[in-house]
């Protein structure tokens, strides 16, 4: 007797990975635009790194000011990525596990559900700390009053 999976139940567990292979692709694109925004922070970093030793007074208080900012920015960006590059880790590992469980006859429902739900919760906190960098950037980007003058004819 042949104990090889017939076609149809690899069908069906290939029909039950799609949704968490879309998610994946949706985890992609968030993470683009997260590892985006830290090279965005980094970037600026650099350039204030710069000017910081040449500068005196206000302005260089406004350096170091920024630069704290900027660094709390990067620590929440990275604690954003770790989380979603975990959920997307642990994403391909319940896919995975799928397959085996298919092809070596486990019945580990209980498992494949609770490993969705650890990819939910990574994805839960890397979104939130997503959100607090969004929120720190907005709370960070400050146009001097000096600046916002009216142009006097």
């Amino acid at each position: 007797m042949d104990s090889a999976p017939a076609v149809t139940a690899i069908a069906q567990t290939i029909q039950l990975s799609l949704g968490p292979v879309f998610l994946l692709a949706g985890l992609g694109a968030i993470l683009n635009v997260i590892a985006l925004r830290l090279g965005r922070v980094v970037d600026r970093a650099r350039a204030l790194e710069v000017l910081h030793p040449r500068s005196t007074g206000q302005e260089h208080d406004r350096h170091v000011r920024e630069l704290r900012q900027l660094d709390r920015r990067m620590a929440v960006i990275n604690a954003s990525l770790f989380l979603c590059v975990a959920s997307a880790i642990a994403i391909c590992a319940l896919v995975a596990l799928l397959f085996v469980a298919e092809l070596a006859d486990w019945h580990i429902g209980t498992l494949v559900a609770w490993l969705f739900i650890g990819a939910m919760l990574l994805l839960i906190g890397g979104l939130s700390m997503f959100m607090i960098e969004v929120r720190l950037s907005l709370r960070a980007t400050q146009i001097r009053v000096e600046l916002l003058e009216e142009r006097r004819s």
